[in-house]
């Protein structure tokens, strides 16, 4: 059986139940508080929609890495990986709110931002606002169009075992994630970079989508994590794949941290006026404290635990560091949308500590839902066998240690 037990779907639908009604009241406060400050509510909606857009971004793109190159990690978190990728339509409803308040958050989309400015002259026909709705809803098209194929061809393994969707899926995954690479650097620039429009980087693309990565697989193991103590899970986690989760999870970080160093660096270092400007606001009043609880708990102490082995192969351990991460990716998001605009600090206003739970609290609820529709592992999977042989070599160990110590 590939179903989850009867006490752990019934707390999983109270859990999607009580999301959904903290998800829609946290939403409701912030729309009546949109009326009398909408300028503060779009900004801080715009951090909380690209926050859960980026687990189910993100968790299409580990899909497709994992259909490229296989192993048991993927098997044990596909499930969790589609389910977040079966949310991109809520998502896209759910941007409904940034496309409306695009004049209240980004500065070229005011009447006569580009003509105002001299560093804009060249760019009136791409900072249009017809033009950025258009290209939000393509994107929008591909990355659903993409999650339906891999959606259904997963639903069509499972029905039928068919032996030929394996090989289907690698054909479509590796043009799937040159299309989520091109789509998310010109979505980045377009959501998140163009709010300061005179800087320019050619790093901020790949910054953003391995942020995504970042934060889809670490919410795929605090759901792991919890999941994994019940049957069928249990039957098939072993030691050796906790490590392989955790060092995939160290990898996303290392590249994070490299890039996001690398960008500092190099603007450091050629001190051109329209790149400084990025980072000017950031380390001004309180988001001092912000860079530097960056720099630490986003960076230093997971780095430093996930180097054990300890906390990899335990699935406790392993979820505070993942949880640890998943929250840092959310002030991260604070820490690159928030700053430019006058006269704001982290705890400027309370629609920004609101808005999280407003998004993410339907967006939860949606998910567990559809994680629900279907076996919580997948069925007719090549690496199931791969999986079981790593549970059973670990039973094997785990006997020989024992009797080694009674001897």
């Amino acid at each position: 059986m590939s179903t989850l037990p009867v006490e752990r779907r019934a707390e999983l639908d109270r859990v999607q139940w009580s999301a959904l009604v903290v998800g829609a009241v946290a939403l409701a406060v912030c729309g009546v508080g949109a009326f009398f400050t909408p300028t503060q509510f779009f900004r801080s909606y715009l951090v909380a929609h690209q926050f859960f857009l980026g687990i189910a971004l993100g968790s299409m793109a580990i899909l497709m890495i994992y259909h490229l190159t296989r192993g048991a990690w993927g098997f044990m978190i596909r499930r969790l990986l589609e389910a977040a990728m079966r949310t991109l339509p809520l998502l896209a409803v759910l941007f409904v709110p940034v496309a409306f308040g695009v004049r209240y958050v980004y500065p070229w989309a005011q009447p006569g931002g580009v003509e105002r400015s001299e560093e804009l002259e060249f760019n009136p026909i791409y900072l249009d606002v017809p033009f950025w709705w258009l290209r939000a809803a393509v994107f929008f098209a591909l990355w659903i169009l993409l999650a339906v194929v891999l959606s259904l061809w997963s639903r069509q393994q499972d029905l039928t075992g068919e032996p030929h969707l394996p090989r289907k899926f690698r054909l479509f995954s590796a043009p799937g994630l040159v299309v989520y690479g091109l789509t998310i650097t010109f979505a980045s620039v377009d959501w998140v970079m163009s709010i300061q429009p005179s800087f320019h980087s050619t790093m901020f693309g790949v910054l953003y989508a391995v942020g995504q990565l970042l934060s889809a697989h670490a919410f795929a193991l605090v759901l792991l994590t919890r999941l994994v103590s019940s049957p069928p899970l249990v039957d098939f986690v072993s030691r050796d794949t906790l490590n392989d989760l955790g060092n995939l999870l160290f990898t996303f970080l290392v590249l994070w941290a490299y890039l996001t160093f690398a960008q500092f660096m190099l603007i450091w270092m050629a001190n051109l006026p329209e790149e400084v400007i990025w980072y000017l606001p950031r380390v001004r009043g309180g988001w001092l404290v912000v860079t530097w609880a960056l720099v630490v708990f986003h960076f230093a102490v997971p780095f430093f635990a996930l180097l054990m082995r300890d906390v990899k192969r335990n699935p406790q351990r392993l979820a505070r560091v993942a949880g640890l991460l998943l929250v840092m990716q959310l002030v991260f998001l604070f820490y690159q949308i928030e700053p430019p605009f006058q006269g704001t600090t982290f705890a400027d206003h309370w629609m920004d500590f609101l808005t999280p739970f407003g998004v993410g609290g339907i967006w939860l609820a949606f998910f567990l839902w559809t994680l629900r529709r279907r076996p919580v592992l997948p069925l007719h999977d090549l690496n199931r066998a791969e999986a079981l042989h790593l549970r059973a070599r670990a039973e094997e160990l785990g006997e020989r240690r024992e009797a080694a110590s009674h001897a």
